[in-house]
């Protein structure tokens, strides 16, 4: 078989195996998250905020590669839920600040258990996967340069 016939199989996809893995986490975070109230791209958010406690929509829109057609929304189904605060800044009304509220960082001590429970299904140390990580941002990076 050629390299060619070979580089078109579905297991030797990365995109695919990329995808499946993405699914299996999420899968695997959902039963967590639901017991947290929240969805993953929330966690998302929030694990932002519980290490910056603020941040702008742009900024967030920027470090979670979300639009702001995407973001917006689930920020306001956010506040609605009392996770987060959305404030205009003062000195340039076009800029929403998202502040973590006390229920936003109450939820901080309940997800302690997501992280290591991915630790312990994958089968990997943590040097492993923090490898596997680092890896992974190079192809994100490298991947985002090229299609600019």
């Amino acid at each position: 078989m050629s390299t060619n016939e070979e580089l078109l199989k579905l297991d030797n996809q990365l995109c695919f195996s990329l995808y499946a893995s993405s699914r299996a986490i999420t899968r695997m975070y959902r039963p967590f998250l639901e017991d947290l109230g929240i969805t993953y791209p929330q966690y998302l958010v929030l694990l932002v905020l519980w290490d910056q406690k603020e941040s702008t929509v742009k900024e967030l829109s920027e470090k979670l590669d979300l639009d702001s057609g995407t973001l917006t929304p689930m920020l306001k189904r956010m506040e609605t839920q009392k996770l987060v605060e959305r404030k205009r800044s003062i000195e340039d009304e076009r800029v929403v600040n998202i502040v973590i509220t006390e229920t936003g960082l109450a939820l901080y001590e309940k997800a302690f258990c997501i992280p290591q429970t991915l630790l312990e299904s994958s089968g990997l140390s943590l040097e492993e996967i923090h490898n596997f990580n680092v890896q992974l941002k190079r192809i994100i990076n490298s991947v985002n340069a090229s299609t600019k």
